[in-house]
């Protein structure tokens, strides 16, 4: 009677260590589809007599929990992203999915990188919105280095340890919001432009697309130079007041950040309604009733059902698969939205 196989025996078939053999057996971290295809493999060709237990582990839906950090808990927006997150993870087939979502009001970078490393403790994947800087991106490899994959949500960072990221594309966004202005505004004059930061990528892309578009296309419209709001209502309403205030011949105004509800009470303040084509982001009720009575012209939504949808998948499949390179990029186009399509 020959001798039985040992898990040694298995490792050395496979080419593995032994450790890895055994995260295929007990699912105790994640392993690469194609190790563990080849531990099955192994195990055949030897008659390993857990080889039918290698099998089952393969097809097994394994469970996972997922990080989301998110921002403003107050926000209409990220509280329907926060729901489309749960639903996606709820129905994802590949995993037993369970959500962890926790917001931030509090958006300095030291807190970002926080509560990055406090969630990515506790979770197998996270995906994450923030502002582009070094102590985020430190973050991130600290938490990429223990094995889990962070992705990137809305707008990305430039730190190659990410595994992905998912989003609308800014690129267009941006040229969208131009094209839309310089086409309703009834003569030419000044643009303004509002970001929440700099810091956020997509944001810059956005002003920056926009700006192209006006260089190549409209050039009798003078774009202003951005100004920053950090996404808060009260900041907003005063830069978008003054604004108005001190240039008469205010033509148009691209919101590619938050702050939503500052410029549509400002327009409304300043009845510039009528005279001053208005863009921005996401369809939240405050949006919705601006787009409805003319204060601002089209909004340009982010799709978050199908944002969700790729963002677990992405998520799933990189916990599932052990692949954590930043290979993910998912742009999403922007929903357009006026007064006689909502």
């Amino acid at each position: 009677m020959g001798k039985r196989a040992t898990i040694a025996d298995l490792a050395r078939e496979a080419g593995v260590s032994v450790a890895t053999v055994d995260r295929v057996l007990n699912r105790r971290l994640p392993v690469r589809e194609d190790t563990a295809l080849r531990v099955v493999a192994a195990a055949e060709a030897i008659g390993y007599h857990a080889t039918g237990l290698l099998k089952q582990r393969m097809t097994e839906v394994r469970p996972c929990t997922m990080g989301f950090l998110l921002q403003k808990r107050g926000d209409d927006f990220y509280q329907a992203l926060a729901n489309e997150l749960l639903n996606a993870t709820k129905s994802a087939s590949s995993i037993r999915g369970k959500a962890v979502i926790e917001f931030m009001d509090e958006l300095v970078p030291s807190f970002i990188a926080a509560k990055i490393r406090d969630i990515g403790a506790r979770v197998d994947a996270l995906a994450v919105v923030a502002v582009d800087h070094p102590l985020v991106s430190e973050a991130v490899e600290e938490i990429v280095a223990r094995g889990k994959p962070v992705f990137t949500l809305l707008s990305d960072l430039t730190t190659p340890a990410r595994a992905g990221y998912i989003g609308v594309d800014a690129r267009k966004a941006g040229r969208t919001a131009a094209w839309t202005i310089s086409r309703l505004a009834r003569k030419p004059g000044k643009i303004g432009i509002l970001l929440g930061s700099h810091r956020y990528l997509s944001q810059e892309t956005a002003e920056i697309s926009f700006r192209s578009y006006m260089r190549e296309n409209a050039p009798q419209f003078q774009v202003l130079e951005p100004l920053v709001n950090l996404d808060d209502q009260r900041i907003a309403y005063e830069a978008v007041e003054d604004m108005i205030s001190t240039n008469e011949d205010l033509v148009g105004i691209y919101m590619s950040g938050g702050g939503m509800d500052g410029l549509v009470r400002a327009l409304r303040d300043e009845k510039a309604g009528d005279r001053i084509i208005a863009v921005c982001n996401e369809l939240i009720p405050v949006t919705r009733s601006a787009l409805i009575d003319g204060t601002i012209d089209l909004v340009l939504a982010t799709p978050v059902a199908a944002l969700a949808s790729h963002a677990v998948a992405a998520m799933a499949h990189a916990v599932v698969s052990g692949r954590h390179e930043g290979g993910t990029l998912v742009q999403l186009l922007a929903e357009i939205f006026v007064s006689e399509n909502i």
